[in-house]
């Protein structure tokens, strides 16, 4: 008697021994290769769980694989699982081992990191509550529309104009696994620099580097292009008005009046009374004369307001014919008093010194005759 109850004791403390090597705490849990899988929604999936032996050393000892769609097959320590066609959002397969023990059990399991992604059907931008061109120093809000998309916890919204970022990438805290649509939005405040430039926005869908990989990384939808005509209020090119002008008559006078805005200024002129009206930027005189002095308004309007600009014009005798007419004279006279100095000087000091009877005697004096027959 003595001798079986001591087998029973060794052959139970033996049981107890062997099965000590289960660790209750699951430090050697299953594991899955790979350990992540990134799946796009109705794409083939596959995966291998592996269950080692020396985790838990016991002949009872129970293995599985728990997941709602695709198929599984055993191979010793090893279950693998494929789908061909990966249509359920929520269906992430765990792998398991268990073993009871009169009234324990052990059971250690691992879920397989799956994600199932669909890109968005599509991106666009518009503005809010409004449409056509926009007023320089107004606010407006911008929006993206991202169409059925998931995970979009994993997505990031950029708003870009021309290629410059509009701030940091949005992103939403939903941990939904179904596709959704969400919609973005962004204020901008446009100015006439940004006249005839695009918006957009980009979705990209960053899943990690087991996830789709493109030319620009992630994967990323681009919206359409939504060009933007800024109006804005027509102003001056010039200094501020009004403008002091000199001009001498007989010159040609031009006043540019010629503004910036969009649209494109009107210009009216009020002029003086000598003058026709104009609806031109510039104003051109050919020939200035005193009828042409005084105030010159002009006014540069669009659909956003206008500006007045003015010119006080000044007309000024040209001097230079008058000098001129002046030196002339002055040289004529110079010349008749030099003249008249140079005349009397000569009658007084020259001519007074012969006689006319002394010119003939003179020439009788030296008169010589020559023979006949001489040559």
């Amino acid at each position: 008697m003595f001798f079986k109850l001591f087998v029973v004791s060794l052959l139970t403390f033996l049981r107890t021994l062997h099965v000590s090597g289960c660790d209750p705490k699951c430090t050697d849990k299953p594991v899955f290769n790979p350990s992540r899988l990134i799946v796009r929604h109705g794409d083939r999936a596959s995966a291998i769980c592996t269950v080692y032996e020396h985790a838990c050393p016991h002949d009872d000892i129970v293995t599985g694989l728990e997941v709602s769609v695709g198929e599984i097959t055993k191979n010793g320590t090893k279950i693998s699982w494929k789908v061909d066609n990966m249509t359920q959002w929520e269906s992430a397969p765990k792998c398991y081992y268990s073993l009871t023990l009169d009234t324990d059990t052990i059971q250690c399991r691992s879920t397989l990191a799956l994600t199932i992604y669909q890109p968005p059907d599509s991106v666009s931008i518009s503005y809010v509550n409004h449409s056509g061109p926009v007023l320089e120093g107004h606010q407006y809000t911008l929006q993206c529309n991202v169409q059925d998309v998931a995970p979009v916890q994993n997505l990031a919204v950029t708003f870009f104009r021309g290629q410059a970022a509009l701030g940091p990438p949005q992103s939403r805290n939903n941990t939904k696994k179904t596709p959704v649509t969400e919609i973005f939005t962004l204020n901008i405040n446009p100015s006439r620099e940004h006249d005839r430039l695009q918006y957009w926005c980009e979705a990209k869908l960053d899943l990690g580097p087991e996830g789709p990989q493109g030319p620009e990384g992630p994967h990323v939808v681009k919206s359409n292009k939504l060009t933007t005509s800024v109006h804005y209020l027509a102003h001056e090119k010039q200094a501020p008005s009004p403008h002091a002008i000199s001009i001498t008559a007989g010159d040609t006078l031009q006043l540019n009046c010629s503004a910036m805005g969009n649209p494109s200024p009107s210009y009216s002129w009020t002029l003086p009374k000598a003058l026709s009206p104009s609806n031109e930027s510039v104003l051109t005189i050919d020939s200035v004369d005193f009828d042409h002095e005084g105030q010159y308004i002009c006014v540069a309007s669009n659909n956003l307001g206008n500006i007045t600009v003015m010119f006080n014009v000044d007309v000024q005798v040209d001097l230079l014919p008058i000098i001129a007419g002046l030196v002339a004279a002055a040289v004529v006279v110079i010349m008749g008093v030099s003249c008249f100095v140079y005349t009397s000087h000569y009658r007084h000091t020259r001519m007074g010194h012969y006689r006319l009877k002394d010119v003939f005697r003179l020439r009788r004096s030296t008169h010589v005759a020559v023979p006949n027959g001489v040559d």
